[in-house]
């Protein structure tokens, strides 16, 4: 069974539609609603655009633009991704479930005008059940692009309607979990004095090591790239940098912030950490996030594992702000709701005697199941 609806493609164009299962209520232990592959010939577009759950709204999730080994590699990131969608749309409040997109290649070397407008084709041909955004190798500007093509596009430039770039409140929000974090830990949010290892300091990264500048704390950091680290020395002298995330995992730290790409937390790097927190902005920053070992082992170690999908929702927060007409004192104001958020996951966390990350799903999906749609968001 398919909703798709096509629009007048060329004979060049084909998608196909796979992994749908009939509307129903919201159930974790399944699979995703659709997923669908984007093929358009004439520009180079290789895409799969993944909807996890519409239970609470249509499915709002970026797109990432990365050059994927094989297709299998990118169709396991886009799952991963759109579950974690879900889970943070809903337990920011939002009434969007979680969707996700990946497109294959490499954004400075494939990235065109034709293949944005022929992805956005794709995009509004899913009428409304997908609404897409900036993500890893894709930005504003690609965002009016896209939105030449489809309305169900946020992330927008401010001329052309948008919050534009929604790193700014994510870093925000990062920093804001932090806080929360700092006084679940120590009985103070202040960082002031406390040692941050920030690992990836892009579009995120190093934003937030200008919140943390500001608050007083030390900061390290590290970056593959050299002109990144570059650019935070500069606004940022005091800033130490380290020659890799090794170092960086084995620095006397108070806070470890992941910023960088996924997977950040495996079992060596968790063994290693002095870090008596872990809140970065990077998403599925667990490695074996399907079986929750890490998050178990965190809690045995006594570190604080702030869940990724709970404190990199600022970005989302302010995009999903663009459908009222954005604001960015109502956003950021709707941004600062992630110290309580967290707050409660990490109660709830000590209370039952769980890591929280179980207690981060635990809390999404009792706000699903309490005001979740029966059926999943059609467009009618």
């Amino acid at each position: 069974m398919s909703l798709l609806t096509h629009p007048e493609l060329d004979p060049t164009t084909s998608e196909r539609t796979t992994a749908f299962r009939s509307p129903g209520p919201f159930d974790p232990e399944h699979g995703h609603e659709q997923v669908v592959y984007c093929h358009d010939r004439a520009s180079g577009l290789r895409a799969i655009i993944a909807i996890h759950s519409t239970a609470l709204g249509p499915a709002l999730g970026g797109t990432r633009f990365y050059p994927y080994p094989t297709e299998d590699d990118a169709l396991a990131d886009v799952l991963r991704l759109s579950r974690g969608m879900t889970y943070k749309c809903a337990l920011a409040g939002l009434d969007h479930g979680g969707g996700k997109a990946v497109i294959i290649g490499d954004p400075a070397r494939d990235k065109s005008e034709a293949l944005l407008r022929a992805y956005g084709r794709f995009v509004e041909s899913l009428g409304g059940r997908y609404v897409t955004a900036c993500d890893v190798g894709t930005y504003v500007a690609d965002m009016d692009v896209i939105h030449r093509e489809t309305g169900h596009v946020v992330g927008r430039s401010e001329v052309h309607g948008g919050s534009g770039d929604s790193s700014v409140l994510t870093a925000f929000g990062v920093f804001t979990a932090m806080r929360a974090c700092a006084a679940h830990v120590w009985g103070s949010d202040a960082l002031r004095g406390r040692t941050v290892g920030v690992a990836g300091v892009g579009k995120v990264g190093h934003l937030l090591v200008g919140h943390l500048v500001d608050a007083g704390a030390q900061v390290v950091v590290t970056d593959v790239s050299t002109r990144a680290v570059e650019r935070v020395r500069a606004e940022h002298p005091a800033v130490d940098v380290v020659a890799g995330t090794d170092a960086l995992v084995r620095s006397t730290l108070d806070v470890y912030a992941p910023c960088a790409l996924g997977g950040a937390l495996d079992r060596a790097t968790v063994d290693a950490l002095s870090a008596k927190i872990v809140c970065g902005a990077a998403n599925n920053q667990l490695a074996d996030d399907g079986a929750g070992h890490l998050a178990e082992r965190l809690l045995e170690r006594g570190i604080t594992y702030a869940p990724d999908y709970l404190v990199n929702a600022g970005g989302v927060i302010q995009v999903s702000d663009e459908e009222e007409g954005f604001d960015m004192e109502r956003a950021r104001h709707r941004v600062e709701g992630l110290f309580a958020t967290t707050e409660a996951v990490l109660a709830r966390a000590a209370e039952q005697g769980i890591s929280p990350a179980r207690a981060a799903d635990h809390l999404a999906e009792e706000r699903i199941a309490a005001i979740g749609a029966r059926f999943p968001y059609l467009r009618r």
